[in-house]
Formats: C-alpha cells, structure tokens, sequence
C-alpha cells in the first residue's frame, strides 16, 4: 500500500495531480479541498489510498490525514464509491462533512451532486458514532485561481468528478455570468449546486 507520497507536483488540475517522486510520476486523484491547500506549492506531501479494481488501480491523494479518514469511512458505506467520496469532500471541507453527520443534517448531504435522501440517511446512520468519537478538524485557505484556464480547468473537474459535459459547461457558464470574477474551487462547487 502507498501511505504517501513526497515530491514535486508537476502538474494540477482541480481533480488530480502528477507528483514526481525521484524521477517517477504518480497521477493522484484529488478534492477541491486537496486542490485548495497545493495549488500555489511546488512540492509537498500527500497522504495517499490505493483503490486496486479488475480495470484500475486509482491513486486517491489528501492534503491531510483528517480529509483521507474521512474519505476512507465514506467509502466503507455500501453505496458510496471513491468517485462519490471525492465529489463530497469537493462540495464540502472534511470539518463541514463531518459536522454534518454528527448533527444528522441530511438535507446539506442531499446537497450535494449524486447523494440521495436514502444514501445521506445511510451515511448519518452509519457514521455518526464514529465521527463523534473522533471529529475530523480541518481549516482551508482557499486563494483565487489566477491563470487564464479558469473555464477549462472548472470544465475537466466537474467531468472528472463524473458530470456531463455538456449540462458542466452550462453550469459553469451560468455561474460565471453571476460572479465573473470567481475562482476555481467556489466556481466548482457553485456549479455542483446548480446541477
């Protein structure tokens, strides 16, 4: 299993990132969370989990380890993949999530993209005792998105995360008519909420 990883971000997009670990490049899945705290670093740690499928093998990175324990009880809840994990901690921070569990605010689950009544019920039930044993702190310093890929990075996110590319740009645009000076993450989970 690879815990971590150390090294150079060659490249990153709001969803994944290419990490250059002495010459060998990781390409690591990531949150808007994640995206928010690395994207103005050359180089860091990630705290990493491994998914192995019949088709894949998907490397999952996290900025800290409360977001990765967060990550790692969702995806142990039947129903909830790693994609549907990611695209939670992307809509919400880990001490947002988690604090939504603990409180049973199922409507703020239901929020987010691809989380039915059902499923978030699920969740609260399964994760509750255990999060209120050990809640998960987090504090994000989320800076602008400075470059000229504002859209496109926006666009490749929100289609990584699984939504169609045609209705992402629609949403996309949609928020960029109301706050044309936004910046990437508040872009995305702007449009998150309008799908």
């Amino acid at each position: 299993m690879i815990a971590f990883l150390k090294g150079k971000f060659i490249h990153k997009t709001p969803s994944f990132v290419f990490v250059d670990v002495n010459g060998v490049g990781y390409e690591v899945q990531i949150s808007l969370n994640t995206y928010s705290k690395i994207q103005d670093q050359e180089e860091g740690i990630l705290q990493t989990h491994l998914i192995v499928r019949e088709d894949a093998h998907i490397l999952f990175g996290f900025f800290d380890l409360a977001e990765k324990e967060i990550f790692l009880q969702l995806i142990a809840i039947s129903g909830i993949g790693a994609n549907t994990a990611r695209v939670m901690l992307s809509y919400m921070k880990p001490d947002e999530l988690s604090r939504a569990i603990i409180q049973g605010n199922v409507k703020a689950l239901e929020s987010i993209k691809g989380i039915g009544r059902k499923t978030a019920e699920r969740i609260v039930v399964e994760l509750r005792d255990k999060l209120s044993k050990q809640p998960v702190e987090s504090t994000v310093n989320i800076s602008a998105w400075k470059g000229n890929t504002l859209q496109s990075d926006a666009l490749n996110a929100l289609i990584a995360l699984g939504i169609n590319r045609q209705a992402a740009d629609k949403a996309i645009q949609k928020v960029l008519e109301q706050e044309p000076g936004i910046g990437v993450e508040l872009l995305i989970k702007k449009a998150l909420q309008i799908l």
